[in-house]
């Protein structure tokens, strides 16, 4: 594909967007707590797999392509998800002059800032863990299929960076509520109806959460469902149902959504699973036994990763009560958006392929959940005597 040859003066311009977004990512880190090193380490390797999904991409096709091609049309105009990312690509590519390259690398930024807040929170919930668990926070992390997903221009980096930054404002709402409402706003940028359910999740915590008031509980609560309610009709016309949908329309369209998509390697016929059975199939399939290629020994091993936090953070769950110190976390919005996302995701994606990308959009909340309650929690005295003894020569 010779037209997406940068010119000499279009790599120079993707230079200098990665340099940018490097100075930008060791400023920002301070604000996620973060080391320089291993905030240098995560830049770098998230636009390692830019580079990867680029050539993935001019080898294979993709939706970047038609990205990119439609941003330098003349006449782009703004709307909420796909149109929003093709405006934003036009920025750049009419603004700047940015090959396709150049954008990717934009892009990745996006994703490599929800990597580090999405590393920032699991750092948190293994705080007063083994360094086993810890090595299998940042394992995590560093996991191959996440950083290919969010590093290409599309709506996938914007998605994964909305969901990283709701997460760690989520572990001091009280603190970083702004931050979570900057989040919602991304997120409504390209995927309305999942910023729906991050005001539902919302709504949900303020009235079910324990700790706070019931005055408060009902005016937070009251607000965040109006404005769920509100983001409702976007999501409804974005998926294409329509605002005024009623619930047999919606019915007919998740019907429709289980036999769409159904053709190509990632298809999986849904509509005559059970809820649980479609449940499973999307959040942890393919496995180990369904590898066909390299793409699918990732997903697979990503997959196993999560089988695993389920069952032994599961156990847990019903086993032991939370630590005391995990009250200050707005755990009820973690748990509500991403069940949410979860049931109605399921019900809808009828190709594994989607599915590996869009679950990256609530799967990152689950696995916070889970790994801060499994393994031995050491006491924080225990952690600070430890800390203060290696210190002593």
């Amino acid at each position: 594909m010779t037209e997406f040859s940068p010119s000499l003066v279009q790599v120079f311009s993707a230079f200098l967007v990665f340099t940018l977004g490097l100075i930008l990512f060791a400023w920002v880190r301070r604000f996620f707590q973060c080391g320089f090193y291993r905030a240098l380490l995560i830049y770098f390797w998230h636009t390692l797999f830019s580079l990867v999904s680029y050539l993935y991409v001019i080898k294979f096709g993709g939706d970047a392509i038609q990205y990119f091609r439609s941003s330098l049309s003349p006449d782009v105009e703004f709307s909420l998800g796909t149109n929003a990312v093709r405006f934003i690509a036009s920025i750049f590519t009419q603004g700047f002059g940015l090959s396709l390259f150049g954008c990717f690398l934009v892009f990745q930024i996006f994703g490599a800032m929800g990597l580090l807040a999405f590393d920032a929170s699991l750092r948190e919930a293994t705080q007063f863990k083994s360094r086993n668990i810890k090595r299998l926070a940042t394992i995590i992390v560093f996991l191959p299929s996440l950083s290919f997903w969010s590093s290409a221009l599309g709506k996938d980096a914007l998605s994964f960076f909305a969901a990283g930054f709701a997460l760690w404002a989520a572990l001091r709402l009280r603190q970083r509520w702004w931050l979570l409402v900057f989040a919602i706003f991304v997120m409504l940028l390209v995927r309305p109806h999942m910023a729906g359910m991050m005001g539902l999740g919302l709504a949900g915590s303020f009235l079910l959460q324990r700790g706070i008031p019931i005055v408060q509980r009902l005016l937070l609560g009251g607000a965040a469902v109006a404005a769920s309610l509100a983001l409702v009709p976007f999501g409804l016309d974005y998926a294409g149902v329509g605002q005024q949908a009623g619930a047999s329309e919606v019915i007919e369209f998740i019907e429709s959504r289980q036999n769409h998509n159904l053709k190509g390697g990632g298809a999986v016929d849904i509509s005559g699973m059970s809820p649980p059975a479609q449940m499973f199939t999307y959040l942890f399939r393919p496995t180990l036994i369904e590898v066909r290629d390299a793409f699918s020994l990732a997903a697979a091993i990503d997959n196993l990763i999560l089988l695993f936090l389920f069952i032994s953070g599961g156990w847990v769950l019903i086993k032991k009560p939370l630590p005391v110190y995990f009250s200050k976390h707005n755990r009820m919005f973690l748990w509500i958006y991403s069940f949410i996302a979860w049931v109605i995701l399921a019900m809808t994606t009828a190709n594994l392929g989607i599915a590996l990308r869009q679950k990256w959009m609530f799967v990152p909340m689950l696995i916070f959940l889970f790994i801060s309650v499994i393994g031995k929690n050491n006491s924080i005295d225990e952690c600070q005597s430890g800390d203060a003894a290696r210190r002593i020569p």
